[in-house]
């Protein structure tokens, strides 16, 4: 497994060169306060690396949500939508946002590794 981050704080958990699974950080969360409402992206749906995907909602303010890398959403979490709070209570698992199959794996190069990330999110 393979746990990248984004400069948008999102982090991406690329299992395989195919498929990965995405959400917000734990920065992000911190930042954005008790998340009340989260729009997700439709299955099926193609994004390019960049791309708004989704928007979170907190008591503070909206965020938009960005795709780490390319590709198709294949599934999204509905427990989520359910309970916007997974976001905050377990960002980095039950809070994930969708799933994306990738349309190129090398763009996860461009991503920082954990030790970058926090570093990175210190002055953030």
């Amino acid at each position: 497994m393979t746990v990248k981050f984004s400069k948008d704080h999102e982090w991406i958990n690329a299992a395989d060169a195919n498929a990965a699974v995405v959400g917000i950080t734990v920065h992000a969360q911190d930042a954005l306060g008790d998340v009340v409402f989260v729009d997700l992206p439709e299955v099926g749906k193609t994004f390019a690396q960049g791309d708004v995907a989704g928007v979170v909602e907190s008591v503070k303010a909206a965020a938009d949500v960005y795709m780490p890398v390319s590709g198709e959403i294949t599934e999204v979490n509905e427990a989520l939508r359910a309970d916007p709070s997974l976001a905050n209570s377990d960002p980095l698992n039950a809070g994930w946002f969708f799933k994306v199959k990738l349309s190129d794996a090398s763009q996860l190069d461009a991503l920082l590794d954990e030790a970058t990330y926090a570093d990175f999110a210190k002055n953030a």
